[in-house]
């Protein structure tokens, strides 16, 4: 294979699949690693991905990157559904939960609409979910604070302070990236930090991540995998991360 064709597929690759290893692409192409590392230096130079421990993902999956709510709301869809539909059966009866923003976790307030019961107490700071909820049976607590226009959430010290005030029973969050072990993170440090806050206040806490947020690394580390009680996702994780999650008890459920 021409080093030419070599480095189109190895760029496909990276696009298709989100993170590629050294050791995977030289068993594939039957190349010495430092062969690999050569090309990905290339690619790296040519804006193609970024180089990190042990082989590469793309580009846009730098440490602050982040996609509006709009953006997001097309992507991996059904896979979202799927993840909503089995966090609904976490849902208690009666109570109170936290919904998180984000799309998924905006998949499960439509569920909740039509399947909870009146008793339950949703609290939310993301403005697309307290707009699903708002005009159904259930009861609502808007916690309000500065809007960040990329997310659509409340940010800021009064959004974390009256989260430092509740007690819920289950909160359903979102998370830019699980990994083995930097935990939960997401680009922005006031995302962070209303996130931290939910965790702190929960009973349990369940955490809905499709695919793409596997092994993910972003800027802002929010939680360690020992904080949270289980993760919903659409896909079997790799071996490195299902022992981290087993070694700090989390329940894992592939939707």
């Amino acid at each position: 294979m021409f080093a030419e064709e070599r480095y189109n597929r190895i760029a496909a690759l990276v696009a298709s699949e989100g993170r590629v290893t050294v050791a995977q692409l030289a068993a594939r192409f039957n190349i010495t690693k430092e062969t690999v590392r050569r090309d990905l230096a290339l690619l790296e130079k040519d804006g193609i991905l970024r180089r990190v421990h042990g082989g590469a993902v793309p580009a846009t999956n730098a440490s602050t990157s982040e996609l509006s709510l709009s953006s997001r709301e097309g992507r991996n869809q059904a896979e979202k559904a799927r993840i909503a539909k089995a966090a609904l059966a976490m849902v208690p009866a009666e109570g109170s939960i936290v919904l998180d923003g984000g799309t998924t976790t905006g998949s499960l307030a439509a569920l909740l609409v039509q399947e909870a019961a009146d008793q339950l107490l949703i609290i939310t700071h993301s403005v697309p979910v307290a707009h699903t909820l708002i005009g159904s049976s259930l009861q609502l607590e808007f916690i309000g604070g500065r809007v960040r226009s990329l997310t659509s959430a409340c940010v800021g010290s009064g959004t974390v302070a009256r989260y430092n005030g509740f007690r819920p029973d289950v909160v359903f969050i979102g998370t830019n990236g699980v990994h083995p072990e930097f935990g939960l993170s997401t680009p922005d440090p006031e995302e962070a930090s209303v996130k931290a806050a939910i965790v702190r206040s929960a009973r349990r806490v369940v955490v809905l991540a499709d695919a793409s947020k596997l092994n993910a690394e972003t800027l802002v580390g929010f939680a360690g995998l020992n904080e949270i009680d289980a993760l919903i996702t659409d896909v079997q994780p790799d071996a490195a991360l299902c022992e981290a999650l087993a070694d700090a008890d989390v329940e894992l459920v592939v939707a």
